[in-house]
């Protein structure tokens, strides 16, 4: 009896991962589908909320900057390895993907910040589609869960080619600089946030 009750539990558990993570990619996703469509209805006001390098004012837009787009066709390149992506972190806790999602959006946009070009506008979030790929990639072996390793090889197997073309400076039009900062920032938040083994802080020396 005990053992069917704590199977069930498990089951819905894991359900509700599912549906949760689910639930938050689609709400995401579908929130930049609407912020594009609010730039284009206003004139592409929106675009000016992008980063622009070593303005303090522009330190603002850090985060703004990660969920706006420069068109449609920009969005729709977006889609579907952010939906990836973010299920298949989320699946590990929502709590624990909005505080990788925010280190990455940080990290990326102060990198870009930094040392994109002058006079040059970055938006989009290919950064965290670079970042979630990094911090997928490592999490695994970071938190040694086999799954989870399976995870990252497979998704390395599918885009790490595409990754790799991402980061080289050779797409003009395309901030190589906002997504090797966002892979960077991804591989560290699997560090910063790695699950630490259960009983580890009863521990002493």
């Amino acid at each position: 009896m005990a053992g069917t009750t704590s199977s069930g539990t498990t089951g819905r558990t894991g359900a509700g991962r599912v549906k949760a993570a689910a639930a938050l990619m689609g709400a995401w996703v579908a929130l930049l589908w609407l912020l594009e469509g609010v730039d284009l209805l206003t004139g592409h006001a929106l675009d000016t909320y992008g980063v622009s390098p070593r303005e303090v004012a522009e330190l603002r837009d850090l985060v703004p900057a990660a969920f706006l787009h420069f068109g449609f066709g920009h969005l729709a390149a977006n889609t579907v390895p952010l939906l990836v992506f973010g299920f298949l972190a989320a699946l590990g806790g929502i709590r624990r993907f909005l505080a990788v999602a925010a280190l990455i959006v940080v990290v990326d946009g102060l990198g870009v910040w930094l040392v994109s070009p002058a006079y040059s506008v970055t938006a989009g979030a290919s950064g965290l589609i670079f970042g979630l790929f990094g911090y997928l990639l490592v999490r695994g072996f970071v938190d040694r869960k086999p799954a989870d390793i399976v995870v990252g090889l497979l998704i390395g197997a599918v885009w790490g080619g595409t990754i790799l073309l991402g980061i080289t400076p050779t797409q003009s039009g395309v901030s190589w600089q906002g997504h090797l900062f966002g892979l960077l920032a991804g591989v560290a938040a699997a560090f910063v946030f790695r699950r630490r083994p259960r009983g580890a802080a009863a521990l002493t020396p």
